[in-house]
């Protein structure tokens, strides 16, 4: 479906890269990887062979830009709030869980100034909830805070998340390590 929508965009006349799971080339899988530079340094960008787009014109259009579109496991938006307004605090914590920083394999993760309710926060995107769960994340998270003497004032999940993204928070939280999707009555009622 990615790819018949990108040849669509493409046809129109929008430069179009892929991503993820409809990904061309290996180097392309990673969205942040597509996207960085942004707007600003497309035009550069496309001037490399390893940047032609994959579908459309491989010459910058300044008035389209280009689309990135990709099929992928669904993503969890976690953040974390912390107690206290110490920015640094909050980037090594995200430093701490992320993958390209040695942590976890399936985490981007930064820390950003949440200054109209006076603390920072630990955001998240978790690409594979299943290969690392959110419990696992959080109590890495809860570990590290305490080094720092900071307290966590709340989590948030954002946007929709899959049920079976939840599945390992009521495993892990509430010790019922035999817990089976099919006990949850809203999916019964899906199939």
């Amino acid at each position: 479906m990615a790819r018949k929508f990108g040849h669509f965009v493409g046809s129109l006349g929008v430069p179009v890269y892929y991503y993820e799971d409809a990904a061309t080339r290996p180097d392309r899988r990673s969205l942040p990887t597509i996207r960085k530079g942004e707007y600003e340094a497309l035009a550069a960008k496309m001037l490399d062979p390893r940047w032609q787009p994959d579908e459309g014109p491989a010459a910058f259009n300044p008035k389209s830009g280009a689309l990135v579109t990709g099929a992928r496991f669904p993503l969890v938006a976690f953040n974390v709030n912390l107690r206290t307004t110490d920015l640094a605090i909050a980037q090594q914590i995200a430093r701490a869980v992320r993958h390209i920083n040695g942590g976890y394999h399936y985490v981007r993760a930064m820390g950003l100034a949440l200054e109209d309710k006076g603390m920072v926060q630990v955001s998240m995107n978790l690409i594979n909830y299943a290969k690392t769960p959110i419990p696992r994340v959080l109590e890495t998270i809860r570990s590290e805070v305490a080094r720092y003497g900071v307290a966590i004032a709340g989590a948030e999940l954002i946007g929709p998340v899959p049920l079976g993204a939840l599945e390992e928070v009521l495993k892990y939280y509430l010790q019922v390590h035999d817990f089976s999707m099919e006990q949850i009555i809203e999916t019964a009622l899906i199939d």
